[in-house]
C-alpha cells in the first residue's frame, strides 16, 4: 500500500489560517463584549435616572393626592350646602377639585410610564450582563484555544515530523544492519577465513615437507605461526568492532583512552586528545556503552563529514550525572538545516533519549562542532 508523504509545510499553512479565523473571532466577540458593556453603562444610568424621578413623581403624586381630597371634601361640602355660599365660591370649588384631579391623573399616568420604563431597564441590564458573561467566558475559552494553537498544537507538526524522521531511521537501521552483515561477511571471508584455510593447505604442505627435509619444515611451521597470529588479530579486530572485550572487562574510561589513540594512530593527520575528570570509577553498563557509542558516533562524524584534524574528547563523571564534550575543527554545518542523512546524530539523540539525558549540538560552517551530552545517574 503506498504512503502518502507527509507535507509539514501544508500543515503550518493550515494551522495559520486556524488562528488567524479564532483569533478574529475572538476579536468578534470580545467587540460584542465591550459594545454590551457600552450598552450596559449607558442603561445604568438611565435607570438610575428613571429611579430618581419615579421616587420624585411619587411624592409630588402623594402631596397632589392630599391637596385633591381636600379639594373634593370642599366641594362635596359646598354642594350640600350650596345656599351659604356664592355662585363665584361653588364654582371654584369645582373648578379647583376638577384640576387638581386632572393634574394626579396626568401625573399618576407618568408614574406609570416611568415605572414600565424602569422595569423594561432593569430587565435589559439582566440580558445584557448575561450576553457580557457569555462573551467573557467565551473570549477566555478562544485565548486557551490559541494558546494551543500556537504552542502545543505547533509542535504537532515537530513530533510528526520526528516521528517520520525515526521511520526514515528504523529504516537506515535495518539498511545498517544488512550491510554491516555484509561488510562482517566479506572481512571474515577475506581474513579469518581466508587464512584459515590457508592454515589448513600449508598444514598438509608442512607435513609432506617435514618428511623430506626437517629444516625446511620447521621454516614452514614458523611461517604457519605468523599465519595464525595474523588471523587471529584479524578475529580480534572484528570482534573489537562490534563490541570492545575491555569494555566490559575495564570500564568506560579505560577502553575510551585506547579506541581514541587507535583511531589517532589509524588517522595520522588528526590530533585526538581525550580529558577525564575525576576517578576511574565504573558506572552502569548501560551507560557505558551508550556513553562509548556516542563517543564513537561524534568522533567518526568529525573524521568523515567535517574532515576535522583537532578532535578534544572530554568525559566527567560526577555523583550524578556524566558529562561528555567532543568538539573539532572540522568545516561544521548549519544546525537549522534539515539532512536526511543524519541518521548518526539521530542515533545519538535516540540513545541519550533513552538514558532521559540531554543533548546540545553547537556548529557553523567553517567554525567546527561542539557536541555536549549530559545524562543523570544515581551510582
Amino acid at each position: 500500500m503506498a504512503t502518502k508523504k507527509l507535507d509539514i509545510k501544508a500543515l503550518d499553512t493550515i494551522l495559520e489560517k486556524m488562528v488567524k479565523t479564532v483569533d478574529h473571532s475572538k476579536g468578534e466577540i470580545f467587540r460584542i463584549g465591550e459594545q454590551s458593556r457600552q450598552e450596559y453603562e449607558s442603561l445604568a444610568d438611565e435607570l438610575r435616572d428613571i429611579k430618581q424621578q419615579v421616587s420624585h413623581i411619587i411624592d409630588e403624586g402623594d402631596k397632589l393626592e392630599k391637596h385633591s381630597m381636600f379639594a373634593r371634601k370642599r366641594l362635596s361640602e359646598v354642594s350640600s350646602h350650596f345656599k351659604k355660599y356664592t355662585e363665584e365660591e361653588i364654582r371654584n370649588a369645582y373648578e379647583k377639585a376638577h384640576q387638581l384631579q386632572m393634574e394626579l391623573t396626568v401625573i399618576r399616568q407618568k408614574e406609570k410610564q416611568l415605572r414600565d420604563r424602569r422595569d423594561e431597564l432593569e430587565r435589559r441590564l439582566v440580558g445584557l450582563n448575561e450576553t457580557i458573561e457569555r462573551a467573557d467566558h467565551l473570549v477566555g475559552q478562544i485565548s486557551v484555544v490559541l494558546n494551543y494553537l500556537n504552542s502545543d498544537f505547533r509542535q504537532v507538526g515537530e513530533i510528526l515530523e520526528d516521528a517520520r524522521q525515526k521511520q526514515d531511521f528504523g529504516l537506515k537501521i535495518i539498511e545498517a544492519q544488512e550491510e554491516e552483515r555484509r561488510r562482517l561477511s566479506r572481512e571474515i571471508h577475506d581474513g579469518p577465513a581466508q587464512m584459515l584455510a590457508n592454515v589448513m593447505l600449508r598444514s598438509q604442505i608442512i607435513d609432506k615437507v617435514f618428511r623430506e627435509n626437517p629444516e625446511d619444515g620447521y621454516r614452514e611451521i614458523h611461517d604457519l605461526r605468523k599465519m595464525v597470529r595474523s588471523a587471529l588479530y584479524e578475529v580480534r579486530r572484528i570482534i573489537y568492532d562490534l563490541r570492545p572485550m575491555a569494555l566490559d572487562d575495564l570500564g568506560l574510561i579505560p577502553t575510551l583512552k585506547k579506541y581514541l589513540a587507535t583511531i589517532e594512530e589509524y588517522n595520522s593527520e588528526t590530533k585526538i586528545t581525550f580529558v577525564y575528570i575525576g576517578s576511574e570509577r565504573r558506572i552502569p553498563a548501560k551507560f557505558e556503552v551508550a556513553l562509548f557509542r556516542m563517543v564513537q558516533e561524534a568522533v567518526q562524524n568529525a573524521l568523515k563529514h567535517a574532515q576535522a584534524k583537532e578532535i578534544a574528547v572530554k568525559l566527567e563523571i560526577s555523583r550524578h550525572q556524566v558529562m561528555v564534550v567532543v568538539k573539532d575543527n572540522g568545516k561544521g554545518f548549519d544546525i537549522r538545516e534539515k539532512k536526511n542523512d543524519s541518521f548518526g546524530l539521530i542515533g545519538m539523540r535516540e540513545r541519550v533519549d533513552l538514558l532521559d539525558g540531554n543533548m546540545t549540538i553547537d556548529s557553523s560552517i567553517g567554525a567546527g562542532t561542539i557536541i555536549i551530552i549530559q545524562v543523570p545517574i544515581d551510582v
